[in-house]
């Protein structure tokens, strides 16, 4: 018995979960509009990045231990896998940025499985948006101070190509450049966090609504199902969401290089 019948034989309408899992109200009457869950999460999310960093360096030991010990791990994964194979001898200059995007966007991406939580705030488009931005603004900061206003804007153009490859190449690269690139640097995270967050939400409320809210002998496969297919996907959320932390702050290391470094 597929889930439609066993919708029709209880004689209530299951409503799949939709674009209001992303819509918060004020925290309280008269509130501000902008001052939403999602906002206050982001600042927490924040200071959790700050406390935890601030206890395992602000007095550090020879020997590591405890919170030290961790975030050590943290700074060496970002050193090792992401600033040195992009960045190279600039690396140690950028790690605080690369610790901290890194660090941020998964603790973010991870409150979605936070009890009580339960939202990712990277599903928000502003917040990746905002990030995206600032690494733009910081490469393009660079590229017009390490290669000078012109060359900087010369340097992405081949050059020795025939005269009217230009007129195609250059608003293709320019466009490619400063528009599409930041535009999918943030939204290739926005997405994948929205779309982790609807199916988990999906699958938990079938079986919530099949277990417990509408319990019946037909539909009782059906929020079986649902629970385990939540507690699946969960797991490949949390993978996921590590991963979109890596790949944010990967681009975010590569378009710093491009900044210091000609591309072409």
């Amino acid at each position: 018995m597929n889930a439609q019948t066993v919708l029709a034989s209880s004689g209530d309408e299951f409503k799949a979960p939709g674009p209001e899992l992303f819509e918060f109200p004020p925290l309280f009457a008269g509130g501000p509009e902008w001052l939403t869950k999602p906002v206050v999460f982001a600042v927490f999310g924040s200071l959790v990045v700050v406390v935890f960093f601030w206890s395992a360096f602000a007095n550090p030991k020879l020997v590591p231990r405890g919170v030290q010990n961790l975030g050590e791990v943290g700074y060496m994964f970002v050193r090792d896998q992401i600033g040195r194979p992009f960045l190279g001898k600039n690396t140690d200059q950028w790690m605080p940025l690369l610790m901290s995007v890194f660090f941020l966007i998964w603790i973010w991406n991870i409150f979605a499985v936070v009890p009580i939580i339960q939202f990712p705030i990277a599903s928000h488009i502003a917040f990746p948006a905002v990030l995206a931005a600032s690494v733009y603004f910081i490469k393009i900061y660079l590229g017009i101070k390490h290669q000078g206003p012109v060359k900087y804007f010369t340097n992405m153009i081949p050059s020795g190509l025939p005269l009217p490859v230009y007129f195609l190449l250059v608003p293709i690269e320019y466009l490619s450049t400063f528009i599409l690139a930041p535009f999918t640097h943030a939204v290739r995270l926005f997405a994948n966090m929205f779309a982790g967050h609807t199916i988990l939400a999906f699958f938990s409320l079938v079986g919530f609504w099949f277990l417990f809210e509408k319990p019946t002998v037909a539909g009782f496969s059906v929020g079986i199902i649902g629970v385990l297919v939540t507690i699946v996907m969960t797991a490949f959320e949390l993978l996921i969401q590590f991963l979109q932390a890596f790949l944010f702050t990967m681009l975010a290391a590569m378009y710093i290089q491009s900044g210091l470094h000609a591309e072409h």
